[in-house]
């Protein structure tokens, strides 16, 4: 086992408070435990949630904060109990950094489900220490929620795959949605929506974006590879598309009434929410009935699936459209996410930033 006792303490950019400002900061690293990894990280992506987080928008943050949670990095420690990974290997870490292992949830490989599962930061681990994400130097986390990046898969490529990715594979996947020959809509062209369609093409599917503007029609059809680009606010071309999905992936992080988008979907049809938004939801009823229609959500996806999913985008040269940003111009980067301006997810090069400054 390699030692990296003098490394215990690593340097992250956190938010002291609900202004989300990140700022460098300096912490102590929990001790490698039997089953832990101890990951130098390479890079991370910068996801909404993190936004969410960091300003406390869900009333749940503690801080100091480091948030992140799309993160790549190589192991350079394991405890001794470690059987899955070991040092070198090139790892990923997502939203959930531990469970129960108890209840049904992690029992039938959905941890993320477990109501005692533990974020990968703002929570605390079982021993009482703070949670800390990756726009870190360095994270220690239990080998269960790392996995192994594919063998010649860029690191940046590679981070947000880890949320964006295993967000839109996980519902796909779960209510048998991953044959090909569907018919989808992608609502939202953001990081998810973007990671969205380029999955449901990999899975043979027809993909039609919807949005709430034209100007993004020639990037989704054009850079991303989406078949059909529908406005919702043009009512003709909405009504000439109506009773045409199987499904619509729905990644708006922002409120929207879903009214005009029921009546896209076929028969049975489903509506999978995967925006966190702390709005109730506005519809109406007989748009469901009278279609035996679905509105249902999706978090994140399993370590399973996630391991399914790398390997599926491996195999299918599935990858992702990112901008990648030094840690000194985090605090923009958020600012620019915010205001959609990012093709399409913002990836922090980690170990090429000077963190101390």
């Amino acid at each position: 086992m390699a030692s990296v006792e003098e490394e215990r303490t690593t340097t992250g950019w956190a938010a002291r408070d609900s202004s989300g400002i990140l700022s460098p900061y300096t912490y102590t690293l929990r001790d490698t435990g039997p089953e832990d990894v101890y990951i130098k990280v390479l890079c991370c992506g910068i996801c909404h949630t993190d936004i969410h987080q960091a300003r406390n928008q869900l009333g749940m943050s503690h801080y100091p904060m480091v948030p992140g949670h799309e993160i790549v990095g190589e192991v350079v420690e394991v405890g001794s109990d470690v059987t899955k990974l070991k040092v070198g290997d090139v790892v990923g870490v997502g939203l959930v950094v531990g469970c129960c292992s108890n209840c049904n949830p992690c029992k039938t490989d959905n941890e993320q489900y477990c109501n005692k599962k533990i974020w990968t930061y703002s929570d605390v681990y079982s021993d009482g220490k703070p949670t800390q994400g990756g726009f870190a130097g360095a994270i220690v986390v239990n080998q269960k929620f790392a996995v192994k990046i594919p063998d010649g898969m860029a690191p940046q490529q590679a981070a947000p795959l880890l949320c964006a990715a295993v967000t839109v594979y996980s519902p796909l996947r779960k209510f048998g949605l991953n044959a090909s020959g569907l018919r989808g809509g992608i609502l939202g062209l953001g990081g998810v929506g973007h990671m969205g369609v380029k999955i449901a093409k990999a899975m043979g599917h027809h993909v039609t974006v919807i949005s709430s503007s034209d100007k993004k029609r020639q990037e989704a059809l054009v850079d991303i590879g989406a078949d059909e680009y529908l406005v919702s606010s043009d009512a003709a071309k909405m009504q000439e598309a109506a009773d045409s999905l199987d499904y619509i992936i729905d990644t708006v992080p922002v409120f929207h009434p879903l009214g005009p988008y029921l009546p896209l979907l076929k028969l049975d049809g489903k509506l999978i929410l995967l925006g966190a938004i702390e709005t109730p939801l506005q519809f109406l009823s007989p748009m469901i009935l009278l279609g035996r229609k679905t509105i249902t959500g999706s978090f994140i996806g399993s370590m399973k699936e996630m391991e399914e999913m790398l390997t599926f985008c491996k195999e299918k040269g599935v990858t992702s459209i990112i901008e990648v940003v030094k840690m000194d111009y985090i605090n923009k980067a958020i600012e620019r996410l915010e205001k959609n301006d990012v093709r399409y997810r913002f990836v922090v090069d980690v170990a090429g930033s000077n963190l101390d400054q």
